[in-house]
């Protein structure tokens, strides 16, 4: 099978698009670049279309690998057969490969192959036959210095035999079905670790079951987290009677003695072999699938998140709140350079309520702040009180800013090349104003794990984690594009086609030359070459550039495009750029060709009407409801809060009592709901009621039914 079939059958997609998005990414094209700049080439597939294809050729590659791995071993056994070629080349599941390689897999000294060295196969095959009404008779014919008993000798041959079920391909698909089918995880509690403190949040789980293919990832993981921790046991398979029953009536013939022994080395075959090996296949796979349910819970919340609307370019004072260390106060340009810091001590014990106005008042004024970003963090909800509480003489927004991951950030490396001269609470302040200001553009230096959204990331498989939140945040990058004269390093490092290295160039350059001014100076900078222009210039925008099309996200090879429309309608491309009139009245049929269709004709379109224009709307102010500790509050309240965190079985929201609560599933909506992000987004503003509240496990229980 080649490649494009293997993806064809793999996705669905249609044959042409993905034989032309395998050869976009031969030629090295991003995803974001193809989605955007290609449609006409792929049939318009979407980035999710795209990651499919891509993650369906990769595992071709990996099907590819393993077969020639297995084909050169068993080659170099002297046992490749043209059938057993034709078997193994023929085959598209790597589960079924590595069935038919099993009995051809080096593996330890096993106790089959210790019968075989006792002369025993053939006592096996007699016994297989299941003719023999006496096999002790049978076995005196296989005594020797080696085998010293009768029963040596059967038991040699019963080994024999169970290998022989155990490696049998038919046997595997037969018993893996019944797996896939009819089994149930268990979890039961290790005796000994009950009483310990720990143990109580898997006490759910102490004497658990469920049938696997009805159990949601993050009760699954729950549980495997718990056996990491060796509070639990946890088991996977079907009921063990029921599979031995299907290997008696596949393997069992007649009444005969010799039957009997077939039926003792099928029993010993599965509970020896085949269920330890089945068992550990449904494990991994079942991680494997609740990994990829938990990582794409955790990639929709990044995304929602790092695509929060921003405050934009104003003057911003950050303030990362705090009771006997302070509040430590920073003072940002447009740009988020920093300008001033300082630290005040408005809460208990200290209690300098008054000089800490006199002090913001001051900056304020001083610096034209047009808004104040708070740490939603210990202290945040008093902080901001006394921020509104001034009477500052300009108009100033107070904020609530998620601070998860600031600390993180604070101490990174990132943090220390950015203000080499400052501490950790210093950038911690800067990392939260900076947040509101703009999310994208702060969130890309945190490590993604740490910025609080998800459930079980560090529980997961880290690869995948990586490689899915990565592509996250390249999606959001480039769908929102970059400011090439202000990004920084890191933020440029997700640019379609860039990387660290013309990222660290790219800001090398602009420190020595200057702010860029055409996207055709990116093609002076170092190891910039013409692949990674085509790829990353789209994306990258210039504010007041000569050429206004460099503020778009007009793709460079489509300038001569726009300029021939513009003079065809008697006007100059300035012209063009915001008026509705005259775009409406451009034929874009006139403009079609081989390589240019329709789909990137209506972006240019509507690219010229709304140029650089954000997607992600401009942020709101919030405000909490009166009530600041969970010992406030009552069921039956209701209250405004923001969703904080979204999983399969609920959404987390923050009403202001420094602890979320959950809005179970069943509880999000009037009506059924299969996936929470199908009702609610991330940072999305709603209405909850209290249902219960369990002040000592400072557990609340919301609902926005009938709110």
């Amino acid at each position: 099978m080649q490649q494009t079939d293997f993806v064809v059958q793999s996705t669905g997609l249609s044959a042409k698009g993905v034989r032309a998005t395998l050869e976009l990414l031969a030629e090295g094209a991003t995803i974001p670049f193809i989605a955007r700049y290609r449609k006409e080439r792929t049939g318009s597939f979407n980035e999710v279309d795209l990651d499919r294809i891509k993650q369906a050729a990769d595992k071709y590659s990996e099907i590819i690998k393993r077969k020639e791995s297995i084909l050169k071993s068993i080659e170099e056994q002297g046992k490749l057969t043209d059938g057993l070629r034709k078997q193994i080349e023929n085959s598209w599941d790597l589960t079924e490969i590595e069935d038919v390689y099993l009995p051809f897999k080096r593996k330890r000294k096993t106790r089959a192959a210790m019968a075989r060295e006792k002369g025993l196969e053939p006592l096996a095959k007699r016994l297989m036959s299941q003719h023999s009404d006496n096999v002790e008779q049978l076995a005196k014919i296989y005594l020797s210095e080696k085998v010293e008993s009768t029963e040596d000798a059967l038991q040699g041959a019963r080994d024999i035999i169970a290998e022989w079920v155990n490696e049998d391909i038919h046997t595997r698909s037969l018993l893996r079905r019944l797996f896939e089918r009819s089994s149930t995880v268990q979890s039961r509690s290790v005796k000994s670790k009950e009483e310990e403190p720990e143990a109580v949040k898997y006490k759910d789980y102490f004497d658990f079951e469920e049938p696997l293919k009805y159990c949601p990832s993050h009760r699954l993981l729950a549980i495997r987290r718990g056996e990491q921790e060796g509070f639990l046991r946890m088991y996977i398979g079907p009921d063990s009677e029921e599979a031995i029953d299907k290997l008696h009536a596949k393997y069992v013939q007649g009444h005969t003695d010799a039957s009997g022994q077939v039926a003792q080395a099928i029993e010993d075959a599965y509970k020896r072999l085949l269920k330890p090996s089945l068992e550990t296949e449904f494990r991994v796979k079942s991680k494997t699938l609740a990994d990829e349910e938990a990582i794409q819970v955790f990639a929709e919340n990044l995304s929602q998140l790092l695509l929060e609307a921003p405050l934009g370019k104003k003057r911003v004072l950050g303030l990362d709140p705090g009771f006997r260390t302070g509040c430590k106060v920073v003072v940002l340009s447009q740009n988020g350079d920093l300008l001033q810091n300082t630290t005040i001590y408005p809460h208990p014990p200290q209690s300098r309520w008054s000089e800490s106005v006199t002090k913001l008042k001051y900056l304020v004024k001083n610096f034209e702040v047009d808004a104040i970003a708070v740490g939603n963090g210990t202290a945040g909800r008093e902080t901001i009180d006394l921020c509104k509480s001034i009477d500052f003489e300009r108009k100033v927004s107070v904020f609530s800013v998620n601070e998860s991951g600031a600390s993180i950030y604070s101490a990174s490396k990132i943090a220390r090349e950015e203000f080499p001269d400052h501490d950790i609470t210093v950038r911690g302040a800067v990392s939260i104003g900076r947040r509101l200001m703009d999310p994208l553009a702060e969130l890309v230096k945190i490590d993604a794990k740490s910025i609080g959204v998800g459930q079980y990331q560090h529980d997961v498989n880290q690869t995948r984690l990586k490689e899915s939140l990565d592509r996250v945040v390249e999606s959001a990058v480039n769908s929102v594009g970059v400011n090439l004269n202000t990004a920084s390093k890191h933020l440029l490092t997700y640019v379609s086609g860039l990387g660290p290295t013309i990222a660290a160039n790219i800001v090398d350059w602009r420190t020595d030359n200057g702010a860029f001014r055409s996207r055709a100076d990116l093609k002076k900078v170092p190891r910039l070459g013409g692949k990674a222009y085509e790829q990353a210039a789209g994306f990258l925008r210039i504010r007041r550039a000569l050429n206004p099309l460099d503020d778009t996200a007009v793709h460079p090879e489509r300038y001569g495009l726009v300029e021939q429309m513009a003079k065809d309608m008697g006007v100059q491309v300035t012209d063009l750029i915001r008026n509705d009139s005259l775009l409406s009245q451009i034929k874009l049929s006139r403009y079609m060709t081989d390589d240019l269709g329709m789909p990137t004709l209506k972006d240019i379109i509507g690219e010229l009407k709304k140029p650089g224009l954000d997607p992600r709307g401009e942020a709101q102010v919030f405000e909490f409801a009166n009530v600041r500790s969970v010992e406030e509050l009552r069921p039956g309240m209701t209250l405004p809060g923001i969703i904080t965190n979204i999983t399969n079985f609920g959404a987390f929201v923050d009403v202001g009592v420094k602890q979320d609560g959950l809005v179970h599933i069943s509880q999000l909506a009037n009506k059924f709901v299969k996936n929470p992000m199908d009702v609610v987004s991330l940072r999305q503003k709603v209405m909850v009621r209290v249902v219960e509240v369990d002040v000592p496990r400072k557990r609340i229980s919301l609902s926005m039914k009938d709110v």
